[in-house]
């Protein structure tokens, strides 16, 4: 069993890219605050919106807060698609 990781960071840029960017500020717009108020124990993460795609980066201490991390800025995307489309 190992005791430590060998990992002292990860760090990660994801670029999702929308339809158009009337839609990407619509996602952006409505999940930039859950991006502000997360916990940020082991991790941080930034929104930044750009023409028709919303960029993430993400910098963790360990694999699991990365995981962590990227687990629900997806969560929070695709809950904001989902009452997107539901009000379109």
């Amino acid at each position: 069993m190992i005791d430590e990781s060998p990992l002292e960071s990860v760090k990660s840029d994801i670029a999702i890219e929308f339809a158009s960017g009337s839609q990407a500020k619509i996602i952006y717009d409505s999940i930039i605050l859950e991006f502000s108020t997360a916990p940020d124990y082991r991790s941080s993460m930034t929104i930044d919106l750009e023409e028709n795609r919303i960029l993430i980066n993400i910098d963790a201490e360990d694999s699991t807060s990365f995981r962590a991390s990227v687990n629900s800025a997806i969560k929070w995307i695709k809950l904001a698609l989902e009452i997107n489309n539901l009000t379109n």
